[in-house]
């Protein structure tokens, strides 16, 4: 009897470890976008959700005199002008570094992230009337401000050299939580809207790193510069991580809390758990937002690397 034999096509490790991070990349880009539509289906399409948000909105009076001041510093560095010098500098970044793919996938984020979240709150995402008078009555989701924020801080980390990365996750991080809790201080947005812009920008960051990963690699010297110490990336991931989880355990807990109690949540103590929940929300959010993004820019760039 003839033996057919099948001769299967090698597949070098180089092309395994791109296929990897591609699709890890492109997974972590869908279940954000799933993100936004189940905090956009939980918090305004049911009534429950827009009571729990607008708990959150109500709780923000407490103390706002003060921590406006902070909040609307904060939040004067978002604009238009700020994107737009940004987006010059980032793109200088790449130029510089003859990092042309870099130059496109900045432009990707800022324009995508930012068109995105316009595209959604005004045409895509409705806001049913479910007699919830606190807050616009028009849709709201994502927030803009913390929309172009993120972005902003990620479209840094994205060009810098390898070696700045941690710091710049770290910082931008801080930043666009700080951008997010003032639009919760000033009344803004609602929680929702703001864990929804986070996503939008996260989204777009992890499509662009699976470009980064797709993208042919260089000869040469390693194009992304000296890696930074494992005990660096490491420590910034494992804080950054932390972060997350505390935070977001302490946001489910109190939003839980509010949710149970909703609508009758309407003592001061209540309110600040609601509005206690939307801040460790942000936080964890943010935190966990930059985490992932590190993570799979240094990956993209190690497959620039190894291949």
């Amino acid at each position: 009897m003839d033996v057919v034999t099948t001769t299967a096509t090698p597949t070098t490790p180089a092309r395994t470890r791109r296929s990897a991070v591609v699709a890890a990349c492109l997974a972590v880009s869908v279940a954000s976008l799933a993100g936004v539509l189940g905090l956009w289906a939980v918090f305004v399409d049911t009534e429950q959700g827009q009571l729990v948000d607008a708990a959150a909105v109500e709780g923000a009076v407490y103390g706002q005199t003060e921590l406006w001041r902070m909040a609307e510093r904060v939040l004067d560095v978002v604009s238009v002008s700020a994107i737009a010098v940004v987006l010059v500098v980032a793109v200088g970044i790449a130029v510089v570094r003859r990092r042309w793919e870099l130059a496109v996938q900045v432009a990707l984020v800022m324009g995508g992230a930012n068109l995105t979240t316009q595209v959604l709150k005004y045409l895509v995402l409705p806001r049913p009337d479910h007699g919830v008078n606190t807050g616009s009555a028009e849709n709201t989701l994502p927030s803009g401000h913390t929309t172009a924020a993120t972005s902003i801080a990620v479209v840094l980390l994205l060009v810098v050299p390898a070696r700045m990365r941690p710091l710049v996750a770290a910082v931008g991080a801080a930043y666009a939580a700080a951008t997010g809790v003032s639009t919760l201080v000033g009344q803004w947005h609602r929680p929702s809207d703001v864990l929804a812009a986070v996503l939008v920008v996260l989204a777009w960051t992890a499509a662009t790193c699976a470009l980064t990963a797709s993208w042919p690699p260089r000869p040469g010297p390693d194009v992304d510069g000296p890696p930074p110490t494992p005990r660096l990336q490491g420590g910034t991931l494992g804080a950054l991580w932390t972060v997350a989880l505390l935070a977001g355990a302490g946001a489910v807990a109190a939003l839980a809390r509010t949710w149970q109690a909703v609508p009758g949540a309407g003592t001061r103590s209540e309110l600040l758990w609601a509005y206690g929940g939307g801040v460790l929300g942000t936080v964890a959010a943010c935190a966990a937002t930059f985490a992932t993004a590190l993570a799979l820019r240094h990956a993209a760039g190690r497959r620039l690397r190894s291949a």
